[in-house]
Order: structure tokens, then sequence, then C-alpha cells
């Protein structure tokens, strides 16, 4: 894995884990743009129409606050990163 992958956080880790980076053996697209910029999505499993599909998650840091949704799409160009589309409540 990437060292720079290594350092990164992933998207819904607890805030108090003291390791919230990748695992060895899983997937990863980076979120890219809006609130959860820089973030790690971890996509292990998700089938191919699943991946096509915007990836709308949960966050409090959101446009709408707690409760709300920001909404990212797999970029065909790269489909290691997913970018931002908006927030949602």
């Amino acid at each position: 894995m990437d060292d720079s992958i290594l350092r990164r956080r992933v998207y819904g880790a607890d805030h108090d884990d003291p390791d919230p980076g990748p695992r060895p053996g899983r997937v990863y697209g980076e979120l890219v743009g809006g609130p959860l910029d820089g973030l790690l999505l971890d996509v292990t499993g998700w089938s191919g129409s699943r991946l096509a599909e915007e990836a709308r998650l949960p966050t409090e840091i959101g446009r709408y606050g707690p409760g709300g949704r920001t909404h990212y799409r797999r970029r065909p160009s790269d489909p290691a990163r997913w970018d931002w589309t908006g927030d949602s409540p």
C-alpha cells in the first residue's frame, strides 16, 4: 500500500481510534472536495453497479449539519478518486 495512503484517515473511523487509517486487504477511494476532502472511503466488496452509484455519506460537518449527508461520485477518469457533488438534508 502507498505510504501516503497509510497516513490517511478512513471515513467512519472513530475519532478516538488510535489507528484510524486504512487496513491491509481493503480497497479505498479518496474523497475529493467537500466536507470530507482527503478522507478514504472503504469500498471493499462493492459491486460494479454500486461503485457506479453516488455515495451519500452521513456527516455532521456538511452544509446541513447533524442528520445531513454529503454526496460523492467516482471519477470516471480516475476510479481511485471520488468527487464531491453536493450535500443534502
